[in-house]
């Protein structure tokens, strides 16, 4: 038995699916003595914490594109990927919450974690050549951790729902079409009719 054992703690190493496959055919044979209980409980540990880490992943992309937007547009055509990119990972925590509700509330205890991960982007961001006038627009240098806040700027709700950019879009003033203003002028209008 303890031969079957080690066999098998090998077969770990060297064919995890034929490991998998053969840990299923002890348990569903109930051989349980011969389960590799200390490699399973391992793997169905890293199981859930693949979606979490998933989850901190694309908290961190919201994160990073929601502070750039706010805080690093020079420009009103900037910034357009950045809703892409926030809108995709929004949808994709959509789908990881839906199918295992339980990593929504652990993935809000992790927002910390995600906020550094997107910190470390954002420094490296402005690594790339072409942000280096970036850099020195806004930090007079290549900016390093220290220059971003140590607390996520963001809550959970924002993660999930903040979109700054509709806030601009509806407090711009509507502007009259150009079709509308012609007939406008075509007709002499000055106003509405008492």
């Amino acid at each position: 038995m303890e031969t079957k054992i080690q066999n098998l703690k090998e077969l770990y190493e060297k064919d995890f699916y034929l490991w998998v496959q053969e840990n299923l055919r002890l348990l569903k044979n109930k051989e349980y003595d011969l389960v590799d209980w200390e490699n399973l409980l391992e793997e169905i540990e890293d199981m859930g914490q693949r979606y979490l880490d998933s989850a901190i992943s694309f908290m961190a992309v919201i994160l990073e594109h929601l502070y750039k937007w706010e805080n690093f547009r020079d420009r009103e055509d900037v910034g357009h990927n950045w809703k892409k990119s926030i809108n995709n990972a929004r949808n994709e925590l959509d789908v990881i919450f839906e199918r295992h509700p339980s990593v929504r509330k652990k993935s809000a205890e992790e927002l910390p974690t995600a906020w550094r991960i997107a910190v470390k982007r954002l420094v490296r961001w402005f690594e790339e050549d072409e942000n280096h006038y970036l850099a020195k627009k806004y930090f007079g240098r290549l900016p390093t951790e220290k220059d971003f806040p140590q607390e996520c700027p963001y809550t959970f709700e924002q993660v999930m729902e903040y979109k700054p950019w509709v806030e601009e879009f509806t407090q711009q003033e509507p502007k009259e079409p150009e079709k509308n203003k012609s007939e406008s002028k075509r007709k002499g209008f000055k106003g509405l009719e008492p």
